[in-house]
Formats: C-alpha cells, sequence, structure tokens
C-alpha cells in the first residue's frame, strides 16, 4: 500500500511539497495540471516537469487526479472523437513517464456538490455537508454562485467561474442524456482509450458519483454495486478499474463498503479514504477520519481493503478544518495529515496481526 496525499499544484494550493514530505508514512502525492482545461493534450514536458518538481522534493508523483472527460464525450456529441483523440494522447505522454494511475468521473456538469462549505461543528472545526432539501429549494445558478462564494478564494475542481458562463448551453447538452445513454457514452470512451491504456499499463480508475444520486435531474450512473459491476463487466480489462472512495459512495446507505470492496477485488486501483456522519438519506455532514466520529467503520474497511490484496494507492479524502487553516475547502493540511498518520496506523496494524501468506 502506498499512502499519498493530493496536491493541487504550488499556485492552486495552500499546502507545499515540503510540508507533505515530513507527514509520517505519505509516500507520495496524487496531483494535476489544474490550468488545462479539459479537453487538450496535456504536453509531455509539462507533466515531466509536474513530476521533477515533486520527485525533488523527496516525493513520487503516484498518479493523476484528473484528467478530466470533455463534455463532448460524456453527452456524447458528434466533437467526442476528437476529444477522445486528444485523451489518448495524454494517456500516452503520461504513461511513456511511468506515470500508471488515472483517477477521473463521468458526471455530467458538476463534479460533486456541497451545500455547506464550512459547516460549524461543536468542536469548533468546521466540515463540508450536504442538505437535500436546499438542494432542492435552490437554482443551479444559485448554488454556483453560494460554492464559489464560500470557496476561499480558491477554484474548486468541477466549479470553475467558467463553468457559469455556459451554465445554460451544459444543462441544454445533456436535455436528453439519460442514464443509459451516459453509460453507452461511457462505454464508447472505455472501449476507445483501452488499448493505449494496457499498451502503458495505465490504470484508469473513475470515481463514484458524490453524492450517490440524481442531482437537478443530472444522471448518475457510478453510483451503486450493479452499475459499478456492470461497467466493469462491459469493458473487462484489468486497467478499467474503479477509485473506491468510501465517503462519495457511502452517501447512499443502501451501498455496504466492506462488502462492495470484497466484491470489486482486483479492480480497485485507487482508495480515497474518509469519514461521514450520515442522518438520512441526503442528509450527511463530513468528519474526522477516525471511526468514533462518524457513521463508518474504518478498521473494517482498511481490512478489507487488506483482505483484497490491494496494494494500491490510498489518499486520506476530505478533512475538516481545524487549527485556525484557512485552505480549499476540505484540503487543508492538518486534517488530512491526521487522517494520513491514522489510516497509515490502521494499516500497520492489520497487517502485523492478519500477515498476508506468501505465494
Amino acid at each position: 500500500m502506498k499512502m499519498a496525499f493530493r496536491w493541487f499544484g504550488k499556485n492552486h494550493d495552500s499546502v507545499t511539497l515540503q510540508q507533505i514530505r515530513q507527514i509520517p508514512g505519505v509516500k507520495g502525492v496524487i496531483s494535476t495540471l489544474y490550468d488545462l482545461p479539459a479537453g487538450e493534450v496535456w504536453p509531455a514536458e509539462r507533466i515531466s516537469d509536474l513530476k521533477s518538481e515533486i520527485e525533488e522534493a523527496g516525493l513520487q508523483l503516484l498518479g493523476i487526479e484528473s484528467v478530466n472527460v470533455h463534455d463532448a464525450i460524456k453527452a456524447g456529441t458528434p466533437e467526442r472523437d476528437k476529444y477522445i483523440e486528444n485523451y489518448i494522447t495524454t494517456i500516452r505522454n503520461l504513461g511513456q513517464l511511468g506515470i500508471n494511475l488515472i483517477c477521473y468521473n463521468f458526471m455530467p456538469v458538476f463534479d460533486w456538490l456541497r451545500t455547506d462549505l464550512a459547516h460549524p461543528r461543536s468542536d469548533g472545526s468546521t466540515v463540508m455537508a450536504y442538505r437535500q432539501d436546499v438542494v432542492d429549494g435552490i437554482s443551479p445558478e444559485n448554488m454556483f454562485s453560494q460554492m464559489n462564494n464560500d470557496s476561499n478564494g480558491y477554484l474548486l475542481p468541477g466549479w470553475e467561474p467558467k463553468k457559469m458562463d455556459i451554465l445554460k448551453s451544459l444543462f441544454e447538452l445533456y436535455r436528453d442524456v439519460d442514464s443509459e445513454k451516459l453509460f453507452d457514452n461511457l462505454v464508447y470512451f472505455l472501449k476507445a482509450i483501452m488499448p493505449v491504456c494496457e499498451e502503458f499499463g495505465v490504470k484508469m480508475a473513475i470515481h463514484p458519483d458524490d453524492p450517490a444520486w440524481p442531482i437537478f435531474e443530472l444522471p448518475r450512473i457510478i453510483n451503486n454495486r450493479e452499475n459499478i459491476a456492470r461497467m466493469l463487466a462491459t469493458v473487462d480489462s484489468p486497467c478499467n478499474g474503479i477509485t473506491f472512495c468510501t465517503g462519495s459512495l457511502g452517501t447512499s446507505p443502501g451501498n455496504s463498503l466492506v462488502d462492495m470492496i470484497a466484491e470489486f477485488k482486483g479492480r480497485i486501483h485507487f482508495a480515497h479514504v474518509r469519514n461521514l456522519k450520515t442522518y438520512s438519506h441526503g442528509f450527511f455532514d463530513e468528519a474526522a477520519h477516525p471511526s468514533s466520529d462518524g457513521s463508518f467503520d474504518m478498521f473494517a474497511i482498511m481490512k478489507a481493503l487488506y483482505d483484497s490484496g490491494f496494494d494500491g494507492v490510498i489518499r486520506p479524502d476530505h478533512g475538516r478544518a481545524i487549527w485556525g487553516e484557512v485552505s480549499r475547502p476540505g484540503y487543508g493540511l492538518y486534517d488530512r495529515a491526521l487522517g494520513a498518520t491514522y489510516l497509515t496506523g490502521l494499516w500497520e496494524a492489520i497487517e502485523k496481526s492478519y500477515p498476508r501468506k506468501e505465494k
């Protein structure tokens, strides 16, 4: 297992590589070229520069999150083949530099949604939270403005201001795209890119929908056991896998996280591990990583990953805002560092208590 930390780049993150290097157990970062629009080819020189910068800080570039998928691909417009070819070139450029993990999503318009980016808790920290009744009573435009205003001045992935300028046209683009069409478009994309993924050993790890149900009548297709199993079976390549995000899948009470880890053994290429405090459907707060702070049994989750033979990259996901830190919501240093050491400790205890048999 390789413990990682998400890093958005020196011009887009409050956290430095030097700070990440000091977190016990963290071996590398998951990063991206944040300034490149979806659909553009990632130049090999830019990728190489990012990799070198991270390695010079004593860390490894363990994967990319995200190489964003252009809306033409998701919606299945006539222009999609051009953008798929660009994506294939980017995969080739990453693979040639030894970067073999790409996390991406196939969510229309919005990559993720919270109704409060700084919900106060009794301990004085703040967390991101979701209330379905708020979503039901607000327009997408007003939700966009609210998210942008509460971002502490940082660009939020999937909520960049330029999207606001084309929000109505994006909704129009998806007007006739239901869940079946969206699934077909995902399969078309995956079948097109799998040959180059297999050539260079690049693992595609699709991120689940967050939250795990339709919002603003936009379809969601990577949100439960049945849909994920269908996607993996339809494009049955070892390079086609998932990012197992406990926080995203755990938004739905019907998703048994431990059982899903066991079922998708060998196809989990990346893991985001975080905790939630769930109250009822459509009503949850994010939490600190330890089991006692939320609704998930984090020991059981980590042991399920271990028992499945998982040896890939794990990162602590969204953290609380604590100790007066001001950062991109969910992505401060302090609470995620606590999360990383907690998860590393769980893994060490599991390894020592349940040693794997040598093959």
